[in-house]
């Protein structure tokens, strides 16, 4: 790997080490996507509950129990950067997974619209529904969205969102991928709020062999 990209991973690693270092209990839904304060590496994932395609409610910790995970969480089927940074997956998905790991995408999409997501049939990549927004949120990468935008995509574009304590308040998670052990110990973060920037999948597949092997200094 190169210098320069090892900077690169180390930057989308500690994008929010500045600014966001929070408690590991009680994380609250940030009001704006620049406040989210997600787990950060070294730090373990919560014990949550996500939906199959099927609406079974799965452990996160069953979930990586007996394999390491790539966890990407992403706005949403109706969501074209979404939509593309998945397809991206397609490129290193073998490559990702002869490391070891599986590769997960979570959204707050119900099971019945995860089924619905245009993805090739073809890729390995679980698609699982935090439908209750329990993950995103003790993740710490959930936010509000502003009324008048959240009004703008359901007029438009037809979304819906999902709300919380019986309020109006449309919640979404800012997209973000973490690379976590059999233990649910994060190695690798990166959040971003600009839903517009996602992380190169090349750059992925350089943390995950990086988190494989242990040790940045072999790099």
């Amino acid at each position: 790997m190169s210098i320069r990209l090892l900077k690169l991973l180390a930057m989308a690693s500690l994008f929010f080490v500045s600014s966001a270092i929070a408690s590991d209990n009680n994380r609250a839904i940030a009001q704006n996507a620049e406040l989210v304060r997600p787990i950060l590496n070294g730090q373990t994932v919560p014990n949550t509950t996500l939906y199959t395609l099927d609406n079974k409610a799965v452990s996160l910790h069953d979930v990586v129990k007996d394999k390491p995970a790539v966890i990407v969480f992403y706005r949403g089927g109706w969501c074209p950067y979404c939509n593309a940074q998945l397809a991206g997956l397609k490129d290193i998905e073998k490559s990702v997974m002869k490391l070891g790991y599986q590769m997960i995408a979570v959204s707050p999409d119900s099971p019945e619209k995860l089924k619905e997501a245009k993805i090739d049939s073809n890729q390995k990549i679980t698609l699982m529904s935090d439908k209750t927004f329990d993950t995103i949120k003790e993740f710490g990468i959930g936010f509000y969205m502003e009324d008048a935008h959240a009004a703008k995509y359901r007029d438009r574009l037809g979304v819906q969102f999902v709300d919380l304590d019986g309020t109006n308040k449309v919640a979404l998670p800012v997209p973000a991928v973490y690379v976590v052990d059999k233990n649910g110990l994060v190695h690798f973060n990166y959040v971003n709020p600009n839903f517009k920037v996602r992380l190169e999948p090349r750059l992925l597949y350089q943390a995950t062999r990086v988190a494989d092997l242990g040790n940045w200094a072999q790099y």
